[in-house]
């Protein structure tokens, strides 16, 4: 009943957060979702778990404080707490700042690999994808007020210390950390100039990271020495894993190339060409250790030998990556449906 109650209170915190237009109202929303997210965290009682919530509360307070100086300050300037009417640079940017720490972008990203890497890996899903929809949707709301030139050179760094970060990683969570920090730099860099393209990416995201983190938890893997025997759990949770982490890295002709193509075409269309292609080499960092954890899934199959015990195949793990799969394959090869 707890548990319920709880997460019935992260999804209206989240709901009510998108749907307000007044910074009192989105900050109190965004209080309510950080303290029903904690629980969650913190529920397998061990030191990692709790410092891992310790670490997200102190980030997500700062944040906050942030959040609520600057939506005072503008609506001292103002006299509303109107969203839309951010028209000081000084108070835009302090609430840029205070939404892309809530949401982990360099340079407020440190909590992020080690928050995840101490929890579970569904409360890892749950902060990966569902704690960003308010901010994200926030940000939206701003957009037409945000700094231009702030957003680019976040987004820039953003895609290449994900890209740089998660090139050394054995550990599973730690690597959709740096994942996600360099995916949210591609949705910050065109934040001012087409915001909608933002929305595609983040949201295409979300897709494509569910059935990852589910398929993790389903077969009990959370380090790349366990990608090498998760063959032997299930064959077809191997396979869509594969295609999940080739799609996610933007490789085409799958679905995680489309937000990619499109926010490109973007910053070409405003003459932003240099800083696309720098943005495109970053990306290949994040392409390389897809491909090599991709390689240790599919590639090191019988006949290959394993370099660890392999798992038990459970009847029970069988049927629940039946059920898992078509949203797997709906969520890899939706790039024609995107395509207007």
């Amino acid at each position: 009943m707890s548990t319920a109650m709880i997460f019935a209170g992260l999804i209206l915190s989240t709901i009510l957060a998108t749907a307000s237009n007044s910074w009192l109202l989105a900050w109190l929303c965004l209080e309510l979702n950080t303290l029903s997210i904690l629980p969650f965290i913190s529920k397998t009682k061990h030191p990692r778990a709790i410092e891992a919530a310790t670490k997200y509360f102190l980030t997500q307070a700062t944040a906050s404080c942030l959040l609520l100086l600057a939506g005072t300050s503008n609506a001292w300037l103002t006299g509303t707490w109107d969203m839309t009417q951010m028209s000081n640079k000084l108070t835009s940017t302090t609430m840029l700042i205070a939404l892309t720490m809530k949401m982990g972008t360099v340079p407020t990203h440190f909590w992020l690999p080690e928050v995840l890497q101490g929890s579970t890996l569904l409360t890892a899903l749950l902060i990966s994808t569902w704690q960003k929809i308010a901010p994200m949707s926030l940000l939206f709301i701003m957009s037409n007020n945000i700094q231009p030139t702030f957003t680019l050179t976040l987004g820039l760094l953003s895609t290449t210390f994900g890209g740089w970060g998660g090139m050394n990683q054995t550990q599973l969570r730690k690597m959709m950390a740096y994942s996600s920090i360099a995916n949210m730099g591609w949705t910050v860099i065109t934040l001012t100039h087409e915001p909608k393209a933002s929305m595609i990416n983040i949201f295409t995201y979300i897709i494509l990271t569910t059935p990852t983190f589910l398929l993790m938890a389903l077969t009990s893997t959370k380090t790349l020495q366990n990608m090498t025997t998760m063959w032997s759990t299930s064959p077809l949770a191997t396979t869509a894993m594969a295609l999940l982490l080739l799609s996610t890295a933007g490789l085409p002709p799958l679905t995680g190339f489309l937000p990619k193509l499109i926010i490109m075409n973007e910053l070409v269309t405003q003459n932003l060409t240099p800083l696309a292609t720098m943005t495109m080499m970053t990306s290949l960092l994040t392409l390389s250790f897809y491909l090599r954890t991709t390689y240790l899934t599919t590639l090191l199959n019988p006949p290959s030998s394993a370099t660890s015990a392999t798992k038990w195949r459970q009847k029970m793990t069988k049927n629940k990556t039946m059920i898992l799969l078509p949203t797997a394959t709906t969520s890899t090869f939706m790039m024609p449906a995107l395509i207007p």
